[in-house]
């Protein structure tokens, strides 16, 4: 009997998503880790540090469709002008890969990952939203691979090994004043949680105070982490990374500017703090150095910005160099938390995967079949693919009219 060819993919497309959203209830969390300043238009900046936030709920989902009516679903992180990757998808990336075979092997996904990167050889576009919207496509491809296997994700790429069940920290204490966030801080245990994030949203003693008072309310068992925003320096903050370092955190983020590797290598020689990073960084020849030089105890590949295929690299990489895994979740919906989920799920080394309650709670709303959290872990999807399909005409119907 001869085999049937294997089908073609049909069409790619992004959809440019803008939800509005309520700013006072989500700072401090994804999306509003500080308070923001006054602006005309969408975009504010952080009122503590030079980086621009958007006052709506922004992102791009990725449908692509194979010959045979098979669907997959993707998400590129955008929470800034979700239009650019958008353009980038629907006039770089679709128009190389429609009309390709897929079969849904790995090698097939890996090749259509480089045919993406290509398009922009020589133009000098190796990351921020080029990378991204490859990553949105690359989402949608393997959840058709896994379609196509009939498994989830997770189980595709480990298993029998795959987790059923995968450890979430709380990112953030969510909320308009320090008395909602230090009652958030109480619950995180009774919640499950046992590690907690907190963001550097102001100044340096009153910051130290604050996270004193966390601790206080947090119940014994609960490890807290501090995401530093890219704010520190050295020289210059040496007293500050003293003081976090005799309280023991579970690890230190984003300490420094991304494109910054002095300070990194100074932290790395001079203080016992543990340093996770990721979240800025796309692809793995952009996080070698760290690896190389031990730089950093932990990773948080963005399953938005790098892709199952690339982040299946980066985590190949960190095993080696003895680097722990926690994956970042900012701003996302079903198709971005489902990746990130089933990619914790399947790696090795990887304790924690990010979790912020009104992203999930948002994500949920535009889901066929809701994601579950259940004592402080994600469980794993079991449909095939990703295991979640979007509400598209929902989602369409509440998202804001994207200026032209």
């Amino acid at each position: 009997m001869a085999l049937s060819a294997a089908p073609v993919i049909r069409r790619i497309q992004a959809f440019p998503i803008r939800l509005p959203r309520d700013v006072s209830c989500s700072l401090g969390a994804a999306g509003t880790p500080t308070s923001l300043g006054k602006a005309a238009g969408a975009y504010r900046w952080s009122a503590v540090y030079p980086a621009l936030y958007s006052e709506h709920f922004e992102t791009v989902l990725v449908r692509a469709e194979l010959s045979d009516g098979a669907t997959g679903w993707g998400e590129a992180q955008a929470p800034l002008a979700p239009r650019v990757a958008a353009t980038i998808i629907e006039d770089l990336l679709a128009p190389v890969l429609e009309g390709e075979p897929f079969d849904g092997r790995r090698e097939t996904l890996e090749g259509l990952w480089r045919r993406m990167y290509q398009t922009m050889r020589v133009r000098g576009q190796t990351g921020g939203f080029m990378l991204d919207a490859i990553s949105g496509v690359d989402l949608a491809l393997w959840d058709l691979a896994g379609k196509m296997a009939g498994q989830p994700v997770a189980q595709l790429l480990a298993g029998s090994l795959a987790r059923t069940h995968v450890s979430a920290y709380l990112s953030g204490l969510a909320g308009p004043d320090d008395t909602a966030r230090l009652e958030a801080a109480r619950r995180a245990s009774s919640d499950g949680f046992r590690l907690v994030k907190i963001f550097f949203d102001r100044g340096r003693e009153e910051f130290l105070s604050f996270l004193d008072e966390v601790q206080a309310a947090a119940s014994d068992g609960v490890a807290l982490a501090v995401d530093a925003l890219w704010r520190l320096e050295l020289p210059g903050d040496e007293t500050f990374l003293r003081a976090l370092e005799s309280r023991r955190l579970r690890w230190l983020e984003c300490p420094f500017p991304p494109d910054e590797i002095a300070p990194h290598r100074r932290l790395a020689r001079e203080f016992s703090i543990p340093v996770a990073l990721g979240e800025s960084y796309r692809a793995l020849h952009e996080l070698a150095v760290f690896f190389e030089e031990r730089l950093i105890r932990y990773v948080q590949p963005d399953l938005g910005r790098c892709g199952i295929t690339e982040g299946l690299r980066i985590a190949a990489a960190a095993s080696q160099a003895g680097i722990g895994l926690a994956p970042h979740v900012s701003i996302a919906l079903g198709p971005q938390i489902a990746a990130a989920i089933h990619f914790a799920a399947a790696v090795p080394g990887c304790e924690f995967c990010e979790y912020n309650p009104r992203v999930f709670e948002m994500s949920n709303r535009y889901l066929e079949h809701e994601l579950r959290m259940r004592e402080g872990a994600y469980v794993v999807p079991r449909g095939p693919g990703l295991g979640v399909e979007v509400k598209l005409a929902d989602l369409l119907r509440d998202a804001h009219a994207l200026p032209a």
